[in-house]
């Protein structure tokens, strides 16, 4: 029976699994087809020999919005509507310049060249990292440093860190690279060789500083693995596992890219920086027999990470995951089954290398209806005469997952869709802690900082933050929106009308300029939420969708400190800017060694109106983290997210009528007698 059950799973897995071949929606990503064709257009023009010629970035140069939504207004009433144009933007390097140039993909051919002459470099790839991450075994001091440290260079690998900016001139493209001994151990970061640094020239490919401050131990290998097969006894727990059977097959369907599950359809696009982008989310509204726009575009626009050690090896590891690293070029595939439940469906998704040649990462994105036993509404009714009443409806949702490896940390990414009209943000961290080699073997021994917890012999998790910024360009039933801010405030009772002395009643205002929709969360008690001035309830409600928070986290740097200068997007939890196609990175378009002057926090200092346009709402999922001992070797997930809901949206609860899914009972294989 064990058998019968799991080859019925399988079956319905590999069912589900699907792939666009041709273009359906203005929104898709580039396909292989047209990586290619970048390429040759781009090489035409720019003759030469590799590596002076690199692709930092291909991606789909979005049509304006309007000829989006006029797209889509076409194809609800004629179903084949024509797509309009496309465009890829390319950045790229070429004899040591970044250029922007924009590629007709009807044509193929060059519209426009644009020389980069700002601060700040483009997305690092993973060719360029692989070809640095090789230059140490080559370079004598480094092989010397490690023959000095008794170990055997054939168990060495290095990987590379952005080097930020930190107030000086800079202009060349370096990495920094630090290097680690996996004898005895999968486990690359944990055997960390603490004092080497090596710096590397990316556009000559070639080390240009070394550093190497030899007086701390190799933590050791012992109790670092993680890999299931390497394991020794004793075991636990055991998990007994879950199924989830739709006997009727899967409640979604995919469409290219195009989504639709029980009220819901949306658009899930791919972007080699941003990794998953939501589009086009509409709710169907029962009552009024057609769906509602909420979310036009929506994505992780950057990703903050500084560490607390500010000592010569670590003060530079303050990373812009997305800018620097790409969060979509760090997408891994994921692994049926352990990722991703049975019912789930996958998309695979394409980037292109440095050299412009389209890669593959098979079942990048997994698509699958949760539940997970939760409940969407219920009550009991025992008060009435003749009769108790016990009306219960079951929850589920559907979930669209990535999970992007960068580096040493993993980042699973949810947007999870409720049929109540709620759109839950989830990221889930584990993977491996930056670790610090010391010479301290036990916190008695500790009479210095050492910027982070001892988690066992001679090795430190060194403390740190993380910060998700998104941008989230909500349509709530149109483009004309504005911004409210429903302030509780206390109210007291003053002559002897109540038994009370005090209660809180609200204070409704709406968001004028950028100034007001900047928001540190926490102290004030309110509520915030978009809203359609044009557009109300019968009851005269103005329709809209709240933001629930759910970890906030403020900046706990200098506001003048350069990483914070880098990150000042991370300023404010919320910030509301009208819609600019060009401000799409919070961390500005070239992260890499910037210097904070294109970023989220400069655009909103232009105090532009906010009220009754189109307006976009970011917010910052933040995470300060102190490690602990279980974080190690291996972090269990550690949750956070937030959640926008209807508020006043829909004239009444929208699944009142929801109707409750056929059971299916598993035989219980293992039942004794």
């Amino acid at each position: 029976m064990k058998l019968l059950v799991f080859l019925f799973l399988i079956t319905l897995f590999m069912s589900c699994t699907t792939s666009a071949s041709t273009i359906k929606h203005p929104l898709d990503p580039l396909t292989p087809s047209e990586f290619k064709l970048v390429r040759t257009t781009v090489q035409k023009t720019y003759k030469a020999s590799s590596p002076t010629l690199t692709f930092q970035y291909i991606g789909l140069d979005e049509p304006d919005k309007a000829l989006v939504l006029s797209w889509e207004s076409s194809n609800a009433k004629t179903k084949a509507a024509k797509v309009p144009p496309r465009r890829a933007l390319v950045i790229a390097r070429f004899k040591k310049q970044t250029l922007e140039i924009s590629v007709d993909l009807s044509k193929g051919s060059i519209v426009s060249t644009k020389v980069h002459t700002g601060q700040g470099f483009p997305m690092i790839t993973f060719d360029e990292q692989d070809a640095v991450t090789e230059l140490p075994f080559k370079y004598k001091p480094f092989v010397e440093s490690v023959q000095k440290r008794n170990l055997n260079i054939s168990d060495v690998v290095c990987s590379t860190s952005s080097v930020g900016w930190y107030g000086e001139i800079k202009s060349k493209r370096t990495l920094k690279l630090q290097c680690f001994y996996t004898k005895g151990s999968s486990n690359l970061f944990a055997r960390p060789l603490e004092g080497i640094t090596v710096v590397a020239d990316l556009d000559e490919r070639k080390i240009v500083e070394y550093y190497d401050n030899f007086n701390i131990p190799v933590p050791k290998a012992e109790d670092t693995e993680y890999v299931a097969t390497k394991q020794k006894p004793p075991f636990g727990p055991t998990l007994m596992g879950a199924a989830f059977v739709q006997p009727n097959g899967p409640g979604f369907k995919i469409d290219g890219h195009s989504i639709s599950w029980a009220n819901w359809k949306f658009h899930v696009g791919y972007d080699i920086r941003a990794g998953p982008m939501i589009s086009l989310a509409s709710i169907y509204d029962l009552q009024q027999q057609r769906y509602r726009r909420v979310l036009y575009r929506g994505y992780i626009s950057e990703f903050f990470v500084p560490y607390m050690d500010p000592t010569v090896n670590w003060y530079f590891k303050t990373f812009l995951d997305s800018g620097e690293f790409g969060f979509g070029q760090s997408m891994v595939s994921l692994e049926p089954l352990a990722d991703c439940p049975a019912n789930a469906a996958f998309l695979d998704a394409y980037f292109a290398g440095e050299d412009g040649v389209p890669v593959k990462i098979s079942n990048a994105i997994c698509i699958f209806e949760k539940y997970a036993g939760d409940i969407m509404w219920r009550h009991t009714e025992s008060e009435l005469h003749d009769e108790e009443i016990r009306e219960v409806r079951v929850d589920a949702s559907l979930v669209v997952r990535t999970v992007s490896t960068v580096g040493n940390y993993d980042y699973i990414i949810d947007w999870e869709f409720k049929p109540s009209g709620s759109i839950k943000m989830g990221v889930g961290l584990t993977g491996i802690l930056g670790i610090k080699g010391t010479s301290y073997t036990h916190v008695d021994q500790i009479k210095e900082n050492v910027f982070g917890t001892l988690l066992s012999e001679n090795t430190i998790g060194v403390h740190h933050d993380h910060y998700l910024t998104y941008h989230l360009d909500l349509d709530i039933d149109g483009e004309a929106n504005s911004f409210m801010k429903t302030n509780l405030e206390t109210v007291t009772v003053s002559d002897e009308s109540s038994g009370r002395k005090s209660y809180w009643s609200v204070v409704r205002e709406i968001g004028k300029t950028e100034a007001d929709g900047r928001i540190k969360l926490g102290l004030k008690a309110s509520e915030l939420a978009i809203v359609n001035p044009n557009k109300q309830t019968k009851a005269g409600n103005k329709i809209g969708y709240r933001l629930f928070p759910g970890t906030v986290a403020h900046p706990l740097l200098l506001s003048d400190d350069y990483p914070q200068i880098r990150g000042g997007f991370t300023n404010y939890n919320v910030y509301v800017t009208p819609y600019n196609k060009s401000e799409k990175w919070a961390g500005g378009l070239y992260a890499d060694q910037s210097r904070g002057e294109d970023t989220l926090a400069v655009w909103s200092l232009r105090n532009r109106s906010i009220e009754n346009q189109d307006i976009v709402l970011w917010h910052t999922v933040g995470i300060h983290h102190v490690p602990c001992q279980e974080d190690h070797p291996i972090m269990p997930t550690l949750s956070g997210g937030f959640e926008i809901k209807p508020t006043n949206f829909f004239e009444r609860n929208p699944v009142l009528k929801a109707k409750t899914p056929k059971s299916m009972r598993l035989p219980k294989c293992n039942s004794q007698p």
